[in-house]
């Protein structure tokens, strides 16, 4: 189990949070997929829900403040000492800040990003929220990857911004994937290049005990899953919510 009580090394994937059109169609299917439960936020905070394993937060996720919204992703949020002065770097290295550094409340400071090829994240400057604090094991976040048309471009943007080093992937010679790794070399996901990527999106992976039965259950909650696929790390499943939210799960290989 990878339990945290304090906040993640700056540049590391550290929460992400949904919006929504109908929270409580979402609680239902995330709650029968994953087994979460929910602590709904009040009205003046959105009703932003924090999804709980084992009782502490794992992601969140809200109604989508724009009511004409029509595409829904888990939005990542990487974790920083220093909210601004990274923000300051993301804007200098060809950035962009849809919402620019603020308060949340006791909580902490955020900022959204996007980066010159098109990919959106956020910045998570850790107050009383220290991100999600279940990691790395089934029904929780697991890696994040950034599939892009402009790889190049991607790549020297986050080594810029969070001084991560670019990393040539051996085990995946026929694709254009790296991993990216912080100057400690841990490993915090990749950037995938793929020409054929309209929308550039940081993708999310949600490990699981059995990715075969994840696609049943997302399948009797009201969403849609793909035929499970091994590849060299495990087996992979993508699937969509009810509202056209795509992510992935995996688990080990079946044996």
């Amino acid at each position: 189990m990878t339990e945290l009580t304090t906040a993640q090394p700056a540049g590391t994937p550290t929460w992400i949070d949904l919006g929504i059109p109908d929270l409580d169609r979402a609680m239902t299917f995330y709650g029968a997929l994953f087994g979460w439960e929910f602590e709904v936020g009040p009205e003046e905070t959105g009703r932003y829900t924090m999804c709980l394993l084992r009782g502490l937060p794992v992601a969140a996720i809200m109604p989508n403040p724009d009511p004409a919204a029509t595409d829904f992703w888990w939005n990542v949020y990487f974790a920083t000492d220093d909210c601004d002065a990274t923000a300051v770097r993301a804007e200098s290295a060809g950035g962009s800040l849809p919402t620019p550094p603020t308060d949340v409340m006791q909580y902490g400071r955020m900022a959204i990003v996007k980066d010159p090829s098109g990919g959106q994240f956020g910045l998570w400057q850790a107050g009383a929220h220290v991100g999600s604090q279940i990691v790395n094991e089934p029904n929780a976040l697991l890696r994040n990857d950034l599939v892009t048309a402009k790889p190049d471009v991607a790549r020297e943007f986050y080594a810029s911004v969070f001084g991560y080093s670019v990393v040539r992937n051996p085990d995946l010679p026929d694709l254009d994937f790296t991993f990216l790794q912080r100057p400690d070399g841990h490993e915090i996901g990749g950037v995938l290049g793929d020409p054929g990527a309209e929308t550039p999106r940081w993708g999310t992976l949600f490990q699981v005990d059995d990715a075969d039965a994840a696609a049943r259950h997302a399948a009797e909650a009201g969403g849609s899953a793909s035929e499970p696929t091994d590849m060299i790390y495990g087996r992979l499943v993508d699937i969509t919510d009810p509202f056209g939210t795509r992510f992935q799960v995996g688990s080990p290989k079946k044996s």
